[in-house]
Formats: structure tokens, C-alpha cells, sequence
């Protein structure tokens, strides 16, 4: 057997139109078995409709510069919060048994679970953007977004598709009315608080004032007036004392002088205090001479001297005790009660007058002069505790100030969240508005036509091709001169047609018949597999049946 040189093999187009003559059963063949098996396929395969939904997101209908909406703005937040509520179990398995979903004997057995798993797997929401670039450069950058639903029964797909439309209008609804409810709640909870609070800093700054009333900042110009008025009237009264004083000793002088008058003319008198004085000088006298006298005699032991000596010591205390007392009756004379000054002579009448006057006058003044230190020391101690006073009262103003700023604050807001909250009653607030209604789907999303015939297409001519290198690899004739020529290095000089027989002729002919008809069969089938793919079975089968008819 003689192998053919690979380098020298050369396909040429006429080489190529040869081959695919020679063998076109190996195309005709697959082609139409794909065909076929796509036909069944584009039949058989459940199809799948998609239904879409547009909702228009809606500003709100009142101006913002009148009400501010207390609703989070972020539009997408609240699409997947809602999104993520009507896909919940409980509301899936609400439409699932309201449109009778699931209900063919293919699903029917499928339990509860799998079904809800795979009625979000047809769920599908989309977010977009109609407003363009100026309204992303406001920062709007949602104008809407579409429900999308998939199934086989298009009737049931657009029912659905609307029905979830529908629950998503209602839940932002609910939810845009609860979060400005919830909203007015925790600022009203809030506004109770706070009013708690701010009455108990009230309280306590009412009782600051009350309990430090005199030493308060605002009252440290009127302590100093106050301060510096006490201290003229205490320099006044301190003056008005000396010269009362004064005027005192002054009479107390001329009492003490005319008290001496008097005694002088009471001592030459007999028995009078400074005669029994006399007395007692010159019984001391003696005493003192019997005691030198004893002593001679007598030791200091003896109880005679220490009698005599005991009696001296007496005598003696008496004297000087009767000399202080004079002293003090001649330095301050004495001066009898108010009520019994009238007993004096007349004399001594109008000095005592005067002098109960300069004491009574004396005693106020004191009594002044003491209550006006007092005062003085309390005003002092005030205007010392002022700054400590003012740092307190402060602390407690601050306190106050921003507890009270913060409660108005929080009451503007709760007025907004009311008003909000009727906003939303009303439906004045941003709302979802159906743009474009689900309809009933007319062509199908799965699977998909036109790549089935051309997959389909491609794989039976593939297929052919395949099998048509694979014979002619394997293939070790000679197919050309040149074959010839490069495997046994001789030129061909002639080469000899094949010569057929009547009856070879007769049985190619047939065969190129039957080639014709299997040619003309796989081109009816692909244009029948175009057509089902395109227009669909329902479509072509009326069309083959009009054409028959005809």
C-alpha cells in the first residue's frame, strides 16, 4: 500500500466541490436529522413569556419649600425593602394560590418551598433612570423602575406581573404612611423626654435662684451700691459713737468734779468715810507700835504676835479696799437708775439726764455699727461668691439653653412629621404610578429561535463535515496526479477518464434523482424549522394548510 505524501498534498477548490459531490449523502444525512431533532425541540421545549411592568416613581405633589417630606429619599433602598417584602414567603404563596400557579401535573407535586424558591427566580426589578444627566447632577437619579415576571402561560404572566405592580403601589403606600407615623412617634417619645428634662432644669435653676437670691451675677451692681452705701453709714455711726463717747466722758468729768465738791464738804463731817478712815490709819498705827513692842519680848511664833500680826494684815486690806473704792467713786461718780433720777439734788439732775441719754444714744449707735458689719460682711461675701455664683449659674443657663434648643427643635420637626403624616394620608406625598401595564406576551424569551437554528444548522453541516474529513483522512488512494507524481517520483504523462456502462449510467442517474429529491427534502425541512423557529407552529401549520387548500 502506498501512502500519500502529506506535504505534498494540495486541496484545491475544485478538489474540495469534488469531495462534497462525491459524499453529499454524509451532509444531507445529518442536516436533516438535525433539523428534525431541532424541529422537535423548537416543539417540544416548554416556552417561556416574559411580562414587564414600568412604575413611575412620582414626586411629591406639595412643594418641598412648603413640606419636607420626613420619608427617606433613597429610592432604591426602599424599592429593595419593598422588593424584599412582597418576595416573602408569605405574600408568594398569597399569589401563588390566588392565579392557581403551580397547579399542572408537572408541578403540582412540588412542595410548597420549591415553589416559592422558584417563583423568585421569575421575580426580577429593575431600577432605572429616565431623568438623564441633569437629573443624576441633581442627585434624582431614579425616575422609575420595571417588575418583570416569567412563565409559559401568558395570560398568567401578565396577571401576575400587574398583581405584583399593584402590591408594590400598596406596600409603598403603607410603608411611606407607617415610616411618617413611626417617625411622629419617636419624636413625640422624644418631645416627652425632653420636656421632663427641661421642667426638672427648670426646677433647678428656679431653685439656684432662690437658694443664692442676692449673690447672683445680675445682681453684683446693686450689691456694690449696697456695699458701698453700708460702708458710709458705718464711717457715719463709727463717728457719731466717738463723738458720743466723747461726750460721755465729758459729762462723766464734770459729774466726777463735782462729785469731789461734794466730798470735800462730807469729809470734815464726823463719821463720814474719810474720818472712819483717819481712824483706822491711826489704829494701824498703834497696832504696828505694839507689834514692834511684843516683838522684843516675844518670838514670831508666839500666838500673841501672830494674832496682832493677823489683825494688821486685816486692817490693812480694809484700808486699801476703802482707798480703791474711793478712788473709783472719785474717778466715776455714781449715777442712780433713770426712774430714781429724780432723787438727786438739782445739781447732779441734769448731768445724770444727759448722761442716761449718751448711753442709750451710745447702745443704738453700737447695735448699728454691729448690724451694719453684719451687712457689710454678707454683702462682702456676696460679691466674693459672685463669680463662683455666675461659673454655677451658667453651667445650669447652658444646660437649660441647649435642653430648650434642642426640645424646639424637636418640636419644628414633630409639627413637619405631622404635617407629613396627613401628606401621606392624603397620598400627596411621592407615590408609584403604573407608566406602562404588563400585556400579554407574544413571543416567547426562552429558548431562543433563532440560536436554536442556527446551532441546529451548524451542527448538521458540522457533523457532515466531520465525517467527511474523517473518510477522506483515512482514504490512502490516489486522488490526483500529483499524488502519483510525489509518491513514485514518475511524471504521468496521460491520464484515462472513467468509461461507464448503460447500466452504471442508469443507476447514477437514479442516484443523482434521489441526491435531487433528499437536496430538495433537507432544503424543506430547514425552511419548515425557519419557519417554526420564527413564526412559530401555529403560525406555519395555518400557513401550510392555506397552501395546500390552494
Amino acid at each position: 500500500m502506498i501512502h500519500e505524501n502529506p506535504q505534498a498534498m494540495k486541496f484545491t477548490p475544485e478538489y474540495l466541490i469534488g469531495v462534497l459531490l462525491k459524499r453529499y449523502w454524509l451532509i444531507l444525512i445529518p442536516l436533516c436529522l438535525a433539523v428534525a431533532t431541532g424541529i422537535v425541540l423548537s416543539v417540544k421545549l416548554p416556552r417561556i413569556y416574559e411580562a414587564v411592568t414600568l412604575i413611575l416613581v412620582e414626586p411629591q405633589r406639595v412643594p418641598e419649600d412648603y413640606v419636607q417630606s420626613v420619608i427617606p429619599t433613597g429610592i432604591e433602598g426602599r424599592i429593595s425593602t419593598i422588593s424584599q417584602q412582597i418576595m416573602s414567603r408569605t405574600n408568594l404563596e398569597k399569589v401563588i394560590e390566588e392565579f392557581k400557579l403551580y397547579s399542572d401535573p408537572q408541578t403540582k407535586d412540588m412542595f410548597m418551598e420549591e415553589k416559592v424558591a422558584d417563583m423568585r427566580k421569575r421575580i426580577t426589578v429593575d431600577v432605572l433612570n429616565l431623568g438623564g444627566k441633569q437629573r443624576e447632577a441633581r442627585g434624582n437619579r431614579t425616575d422609575a423602575f420595571s417588575i418583570r415576571f416569567t412563565g409559559e402561560n401568558p395570560p398568567q404572566v401578565m396577571r401576575v406581573t400587574n398583581a405584583l405592580a399593584t402590591f408594590f403601589i400598596d406596600e409603598n403606600l403603607k410603608s411611606r404612611e407607617a415610616s411618617a407615623i413611626g417617625t411622629s412617634n419617636f419624636l413625640e417619645d422624644e418631645l416627652t423626654n425632653i420636656r421632663g428634662r427641661l421642667s426638672e432644669l427648670e426646677a433647678a435653676l428656679k431653685d439656684y435662684r432662690q437658694k443664692y437670691m442676692g449673690s447672683l451675677p445680675e445682681q453684683l451692681e446693686s450689691n456694690l451700691r449696697m456695699l458701698e452705701g453700708l460702708r458710709v453709714q458705718l464711717t457715719n455711726r463709727q463717728q457719731s459713737l466717738r463723738s458720743a463717747r466723747d461726750q460721755l466722758a465729758m459729762v462723766e468729768r464734770q459729774m466726777s468734779e463735782a462729785e469731789a465738791v461734794r466730798k470735800q464738804f462730807l469729809a470734815a463731817e464726823p463719821g463720814s468715810p474719810v474720818a472712819r478712815e483717819a481712824t483706822r490709819a491711826d489704829e494701824l498705827k498703834t497696832m504696828k507700835a505694839d507689834l514692834e513692842m511684843m516683838k522684843t519680848k516675844y518670838t514670831d511664833q508666839h500666838p500673841d504676835v501672830i494674832r496682832l500680826k493677823s489683825r494688821i494684815a486685816q486692817l490693812e486690806a480694809e484700808i486699801a479696799e476703802n482707798r480703791k473704792e474711793a478712788a473709783e467713786t472719785q474717778a466715776r461718780p455714781t449715777i442712780p437708775p433713770p426712774e430714781q433720777v429724780g432723787k438727786l439734788p438739782d445739781f447732779q439732775r441734769v448731768y445724770a439726764v444727759q448722761y442716761h441719754a449718751l448711753q442709750k444714744e451710745i447702745a443704738n449707735l453700737e447695735f448699728e455699727i454691729e448690724k451694719l458689719k453684719q451687712s457689710i460682711l454678707e454683702y462682702e461675701t456676696r460679691v466674693e461668691e459672685t463669680p463662683k455664683r455666675e461659673q454655677e449659674l451658667m453651667s445650669l443657663k447652658r444646660d437649660y439653653q441647649n435642653m430648650n434648643a434642642t426640645y424646639n427643635s424637636l418640636l419644628q420637626r414633630k409639627l413637619e412629621a405631622e404635617i407629613a403624616v396627613n401628606m401621606e394620608k392624603k397620598q400627596k406625598g411621592e407615590q408609584f404610578r403604573i407608566l406602562d401595564p404588563a400585556r400579554i406576551p407574544e413571543k416567547p424569551i426562552s429558548p431562543n429561535m433563532r440560536y436554536l437554528f442556527l446551532a441546529t444548522i451548524a451542527a448538521g453541516l458540522g457533523i457532515g463535515a466531520g465525517l467527511i474529513f474523517l473518510l477522506e483522512y483515512f482514504d490512502t488512494s490516489f486522488k490526483m496526479p500529483k499524488q502519483i507524481e510525489s509518491a513514485l517520483g514518475i511524471p504521468v504523462m496521460v491520464t484515462v477518464p472513467v468509461i461507464r456502462e448503460r447500466r452504471e449510467i442508469l443507476v447514477r442517474r437514479v442516484k443523482n434523482f434521489f441526491g435531487c429529491c433528499a437536496t430538495a427534502f433537507s432544503l424543506f425541512l430547514v425552511a419548515l424549522f425557519y419557519a417554526v423557529t420564527q413564526k412559530g407552529l401555529d403560525t406555519t401549520m395555518a400557513f401550510i394548510r392555506r397552501f395546500i387548500d390552494i
